[in-house]
């Protein structure tokens, strides 16, 4: 048995009101066949609980990104039997966040201290512009942090030095990148997996299917980006710091190695008396190019550059040594 509010019937007016939709889109659905056509009370119009349901269900559909054609196979099969509750089980599936992360409320007091204790308001709107941050309805100085660890990232990047306009155009740069990725990854995984549930409005075994299969790809994709992006670190960070500071470098990393740049050429002196020599353990500075110094790094490390020059001189001297006195054995 019914009750008299669930056999209630609404003026357009009214069903504008209770679902949020205006008069004229109201009766644009009706002329595309997303709505049932109303009834009649004498000469007017009525709605009932069906549209004022089959509304809601549309204005949820577009939240969720479907297209009105898209919407009305979907309605057509629900009113055809096939279920739209798994179809909207899918599709809340795939609403669910993407991170394990939970949102946190920050103060703006917290916000200030946290990038260096002045308040820059128009610091502020640019995070909300782009959902670093979100506002909190009735409360003008707290606000809603969708993922804390990226605010901490840009805290971070602050106290280290960058300016937040940087930060914030590296932002904007990074998640045109990545979204570019997710694009890939969802074309990748529709082709491959879920083209099937596609084709056609899924049965509530297909959506069971699919969501079971999106549960299981979900991690997929962060974990990629994470593997590549570490690999990718670790080889461009080492050509990046060769690249910018080269061997000035590996010659700060061991100052005692350190060649001092030899004064002007002076007058050759005349022979030291050979009771004074220079003592053998004393060190000598000497200038080597530059191309010489990273040769003798890839071939022996940076650890063992000196070693291996010392060495390589001994042996030259050796040699000459040799050719000289090769050379007076065979002087008449």
């Amino acid at each position: 048995m019914t009750t008299a509010e669930e056999q209630r019937a609404y003026r357009i007016e009214e069903l504008s009101r209770l679902s949020g939709t205006t008069v004229r889109t109201i009766r644009a659905y009706t002329d595309r066949g997303l709505l049932p056509k109303p009834g009649r009370q004498g000469r007017a119009n009525v709605y009932d609980d069906t549209h004022l349901v089959r509304l809601r269900q549309i204005a949820d559909l577009l939240e969720r990104g479907y297209t009105l054609a898209s919407i009305k196979e979907l309605l057509a099969a629900w009113d055809s039997g096939t279920g739209l509750g798994g179809v909207l089980g899918l599709v809340g599936e795939v609403d669910r966040p993407w991170s394990d992360e939970s949102p946190a409320r920050i103060a703006l007091a917290e916000l200030t201290e946290s990038f260096g204790g002045v308040m820059d308001l128009g610091a502020v709107e640019e995070a909300l512009r782009l959902g670093v941050l979100e506002a909190v309805p009735g409360h003008d100085d707290e606000f809603l942090a969708p993922s804390p660890s990226e605010l901490a990232v840009a805290a971070e990047l602050h106290r280290a030095g960058v300016p937040l306009s940087a930060i914030t155009g590296h932002l904007q740069e990074v998640r045109g990148q990545v979204e570019h990725i997710s694009e890939r990854f969802l074309e990748f995984t529709t082709e491959h997996v879920f083209q099937r549930f596609l084709q056609h409005p899924p049965t509530a075994e297909d959506a069971t299917e699919a969501i079971d299969l999106i549960r299981r790809l979900r991690p997929l994709a962060q974990q990629t980006v994470d593997a590549e992006l570490a690999r990718a670190m670790r080889l461009r960070a080492t050509e990046h710091i060769r690249r910018h500071l080269g061997d000035a470098a590996l010659q700060s990393a061991a100052p005692e190695q350190q060649p001092t740049p030899a004064p002007p050429p002076a007058p050759t002196p005349p022979p030291a008396p050979a009771a004074a020599p220079r003592a053998a353990s004393e060190p000598v500075s000497v200038l080597l190019p530059a191309t010489t110094i990273g040769a003798v790094r890839d071939l022996v490390g940076a650890e063992r550059i000196a070693e291996f020059v010392a060495a390589a001189a001994d042996r030259e001297a050796a040699a000459r040594r040799m050719d000289a006195l090769a050379g007076r054995a065979a002087a008449p």
